[in-house]
């Protein structure tokens, strides 16, 4: 499904003040104060949290005093009232921090609706609370819930709650164990739930060590993308648990994962100049074995390669038959690029580089083929014009119903037609999809449907890179009208490359034989 959050997930570090406020206001305000100053040191989004507990209500009367109970204790015993929460709150506020409370009974979601918080919390032990998790919904505040103990299946169960309340959150991998000990992290559960719920934001609720900075720098390169601590200060009177962050630690932690981002860098990664010099400065380049004249086509035993490459010649690596020198080469000279004509690639080539790239394309996808399909090559305005004008079609079955996968590369069109026969129903499965169907375009995304009837004029294009799925009745040759008479007038054969597989040996010769009809 697309996902549609109006709240921007990414790149927050939330603060949990939980109870190392130790029911003193006053301490309180003075680890809000020391966590606002190293939010402001490393630029982040900061998120400071609380957690609400109506407690006359949430603990039960007989635990009300003297219980046992490990954890009931310590909440009574820093209890807070409402107005020093609000004292709280807007300290934290003033100090630039997004606020954020989990609440552990449904007066508390009202509490926090009154009190005008940004963000609801779920803990990890209320994610199979349901009726909690019903007020949560109803608040209509974005949510993020965080998953510790959950298994796949009760995380599923939480996901598609908060999906069909049409609920704006994210998830957080979680391990509720104080302190987590590093083979307990299980930091590959952010990639597990990165492909389970593609386009959610997923972060990494952490509970280890303060002092061990490689979880959250792990956490970030598997692609958590909010990242959550306790945070407290210790004094004379005070000792802080072990899972929990000074502001020193903090801020140590929060410089591990933004270094870890760096490293982890972008991932549409391009040359960087300094990386290109370098690798230059090992090439080998074209040089003249002998003198050569203007004019003459080269052949290989007339040049060698050699270090050092220069700037402007000819690359080893593109060295190619059929070359012409536009000017003479002295023997030894280096071949420059612009003394140089360089054919262009043969229409074999085209199609194989176009391969490369689809077959890459269709494993980002994750989408798998049998040993058995027929690919057929689209090159309506030849096959010189491939990566302008052309689809790869991916013939799966054609029978009473047909199924094919068709691949677009980024740039690639398609030209407007019809068909006198099929019906057609395309869905995306990976990319964008722009589409003219009877003069009204529409753009399409993964999942997204579009019925084309028979004699409906439609065209469409993409300018990601796009693998749709086509299902359809029979399909039949000769059955598609361009609007382009042009194309009309071509033998099929001089506009689609049918080959078996991927057509590796069979491609010289059908490519000749599209020629040969022409």
């Amino acid at each position: 499904m697309t996902i549609m959050n109006t709240f921007d997930f990414n790149n927050l570090f939330v603060f949990d003040l939980a109870n190392n406020h130790q029911g003193d206001v006053a301490h309180a305000r003075g680890i809000i104060e020391a966590v606002g100053g190293v939010v402001q040191k490393r630029g982040v989004r900061g998120v400071f949290k609380f957690q609400f507990r109506q407690l006359d209500t949430f603990v039960h009367p007989a635990h009300q005093s003297g219980s046992d109970q490990k954890h009931i204790g310590r909440f009574l015993s820093t209890r807070l009232e409402r107005e020093e929460f609000e004292e709280l709150l807007a300290a934290a506020r003033a100090r630039g921090m997004v606020a954020m409370c989990t609440p552990f009974d449904e007066e508390s979601v009202g509490v926090i609706r009154e009190m005008g918080f940004d963000l609801i919390k779920v803990a990890s032990c209320s994610a199979r609370d349901w009726p909690l998790l019903e007020a949560v919904a109803e608040a209509g505040l974005p949510v993020i819930c965080s998953t510790g103990g959950l298994s796949l299946g009760e995380i599923d169960n939480v996901v598609s709650f908060l999906e069909h309340r049409a609920v704006d959150f994210a998830l957080m991998h979680c391990v509720a164990i104080y302190p987590t000990p590093s083979k307990k992290c299980h930091l590959n559960q952010i990639d597990v739930m990165r492909n389970r719920f593609p386009g959610r934001v997923i972060g990494w609720s952490t509970h280890e060590d303060p002092d061990a900075l490689a979880p959250v720098a792990v956490a970030t390169a598997k692609g958590a993308r909010m990242f959550e601590r306790h945070v407290g200060i210790a004094t004379d009177a005070i000792t802080l648990n072990a899972y929990s962050s000074t502001p020193e630690q903090l801020d140590h932690w929060i410089a591990a994962q933004q270094e870890a981002l760096q490293l982890c860098g972008s991932r549409d990664r391009q040359p960087d100049a300094d990386e290109t010099a370098s690798l230059d400065s090992l090439r080998r380049g074209v040089y003249a074995r002998e003198p050569i004249e203007a004019g003459q086509v080269l052949k290989r035993e007339q040049v060698f390669f050699a270090m050092p490459f220069t700037e402007g010649q000819l690359p080893s690596g593109q060295w190619c038959v059929g070359i012409e020198a536009k000017a003479d080469v002295s023997a030894d000279g280096p071949l420059l690029l612009a003394a140089l004509a360089i054919p262009a690639p043969s229409e074999v080539q085209v199609i194989k580089d176009a391969v490369h790239e689809v077959k890459a394309l269709l494993n980002e996808a994750r989408i798998p083929l049998s040993a058995e399909f027929e690919v057929e090559y689209s090159h309506h305005y030849g096959i010189p014009k491939f990566r302008e004008h052309g689809a790869v079609i991916i013939n799966c079955i054609n029978r009473e119903y047909c199924k094919k996968i068709v691949v677009q590369l980024p740039g690639q069109k398609h030209p407007a037609h019809y068909h006198k026969l099929k019906e057609e129903t395309f869905q995306v499965l990976h990319g964008i999809l722009h589409l003219t169907r009877d003069g009204q375009e529409r753009t399409f995304h993964p999942g997204d449907t579009c019925l084309v009837m028979p004699g409906v004029w439609h065209s469409f294009w993409t300018e990601t890179g796009c693998v749709f799925e086509e299902v359809s009745t029979t399909h039949h040759n000769h059955d598609s009208i361009y609007r382009d008479a042009a194309i009309n007038d071509l033998p099929r054969e001089s506009r689609k490359t049918t080959v078996d597989h991927w057509g590796r040996n069979q491609l010289p010769h059908k490519v000749a034989l599209s020629r040969s009809k022409i």
